[in-house]
């Protein structure tokens, strides 16, 4: 019984994933013109480190070394994503270009323009107490949140300045935006701000999306370690994240380094 609940879980939070990305996709081609209005920001903080030496992009086999595995997670079930889980950056737009790295962020993409990424999701597997599952710890293994991990890695200064996007859509997206995609739209109505260390330096944000007029809470957290961008998007089948993916988050960190 606790292996059917178990797998219940994966199978319910992979779709809820799914559905979330679906959402975001296939939206509406004004990357080209996000793209020049998001870059802005990062030239702060491309001339404050115009003496360092050019950052070269890590390959998609080295992150793939690099990004979460079953091994660095105990209490999770790691998971390489499905070809089904992943959108192109041109299929994720905003009414306010500002806020597309956060709504990269949320579609299992890395904001700006990464050399080559890596992809993982890590499903929370809930504790029971004995052989058998009662309906609320199913219920509960239904609910288990479910956070999507992407790697990102830039040439030169390019991952100081998808950071530096990030923080002004932090800024900018603060009273919410809608996410275009599919042909639908999803309006975000909050995006809070949440305290986060890890890396380099980090940024975190409670989500409130508006479902059918119900509110979905989830959580993105973003951490530049190096030329390297990590993101966390963490949702819940119950509609509802009430916390930071931490272990998700230390175990990245430690294998970033």
């Amino acid at each position: 019984m606790r292996t059917s609940i178990r797998s219940a879980a994966v199978a319910a939070t992979a779709v809820s994933l799914a559905l979330l990305v679906t959402a975001c996709g296939g939206g509406e081609k004004d990357d080209a013109k996000d793209t020049g209005k998001t870059a802005a920001p990062g030239a702060t903080a491309s001339a404050s480190t115009a003496a360092a030496p050019p950052a070269k992009a890590l390959s998609a086999a080295e992150l793939d070394k690099l990004v979460v595995e079953q091994a660095d997670l105990p209490g999770h079930q790691v998971q390489k994503a499905k070809p089904a889980d992943l959108v192109t950056s041109d299929a994720v737009s905003t009414d306010k270009p500002s806020c597309k790295p956060i709504a990269d962020g949320m579609s299992f993409l890395s904001a700006g323009t990464p050399a080559a990424s890596a992809h993982r999701k890590a499903i929370e597997v809930p504790k029971t107490d004995g052989a058998s599952a009662s309906p609320e710890d199913a219920l509960g293994a239904l609910a288990a949140p479910v956070t999507s991990v992407t790697l990102g890695s830039y040439e030169g200064q390019g991952a100081q300045e998808a950071f530096a996007s990030l923080k002004t859509a932090g800024t900018d997206c603060a009273g919410g935006f809608t996410l275009i995609g599919g042909g639908e739209k999803t309006k975000i109505t909050k995006v809070a701000p949440e305290t986060v260390a890890a890396g380099d330096e980090a940024l975190a944000w409670t989500i409130t999306t508006d479902m059918d007029g119900e509110p979905f809470v989830t959580k993105l957290v973003v951490f530049r370690a190096g030329n390297t961008l990590a993101s966390f998007s963490t949702l819940s089948f119950g509609g509802e994240v009430k916390t930071l993916p931490k272990a998700v988050i230390d175990a990245q960190a430690a294998k970033l380094g």
